[in-house]
């Protein structure tokens, strides 16, 4: 399991930002399943598809976006921690941590289809319509070809030159990869061509309305309906996924 023991030899300080963090509002909180320890999140029409981690707990699911119902689930071997999911086509493709295994299931069921491997751990991912974007926990982020799933380059993320690592989960907005730090309450806008950090959404104040005080319970999963441009995002064990209006 990941531990905030680990998190705090290998975290180091990110340079204070030289300008305000990009600025966002509440639009409105919705329900969300408290015992979900979110790893990966996406919209896809109307509904919200969800990952979950931990071993022997892990599964990935079709939600409700109003009420937090679970429409479809399937649950993952108990040897596998889940990590991110994204859709590609007609298949949802989902990583585990540390066993570099990826599986590939039908979007519409959850029947398995078909695996793959990956060097390195496995976090977070997401899509921009020609490459599955994937995180490992380091600064660098894999782009693979969607079909077969090989890694095609890489780019590091920085910001004021510095290296930002805990990339955790992500998500493809407005032609830029969104991504969550393990255990930073910031989102990182990233240029997917060079990998620098546009500016921070900081939505600590999203903690103390989801109500959670574990030190686990942090930051993870964006979401994102191009078609209405709203964002959601929600955390390990929260409670509430909320809605915010984030300024473009």
């Amino acid at each position: 399991m990941k531990r905030a023991l680990l998190a705090l030899i290998a975290a180091f300080a990110l340079a204070a930002p030289a300008q305000a963090d990009t600025p966002w509002t509440l639009v409105r909180a919705y329900p969300h399943d408290p015992t979900a320890f979110t790893e990966g999140l996406f919209y896809l029409d109307g509904a919200l598809y969800e990952s979950t981690g931990l071993e022997g707990r892990s599964d990935i699911r079709k939600v409700d976006l109003k009420t937090g119902r679970i429409l479809q689930r399937r649950v993952i071997d108990g040897r596998y921690f889940g990590e991110g999911i994204v859709n590609w086509k007609d298949r949802l493709i989902s990583l585990t941590w540390r066993h570099r295994q990826g599986f590939v299931w039908n979007l519409a069921d959850f029947t398995p289809l078909s695996d793959f491997r990956y060097e390195g751990e496995g976090w977070g991912m997401t899509q921009d319509g020609r490459a599955v974007i994937m995180s490992d926990g380091s600064a660098q982020l894999r782009f693979l070809d969607p079909e077969i799933l090989a890694e095609q380059r890489r780019i590091t993320v920085s910001w004021n030159g510095r290296a930002v690592d805990r990339l955790n989960e992500l998500e493809w907005v407005r032609g830029e990869i969104w991504a969550n730090i393990w255990y930073d309450s910031r989102i990182a806008r990233i240029d997917p061509a060079t990998g620098a950090v546009i500016d921070w959404i900081d939505i600590a104040p999203l903690l103390k309305e989801a109500g959670v005080s574990d030190s686990e319970a942090v930051a993870n999963g964006i979401a994102y309906d191009a078609a209405t441009d709203r964002v959601f995002v929600t955390g390990k064990n929260w409670p509430r996924l909320f809605e915010i209006r984030v300024a473009r």
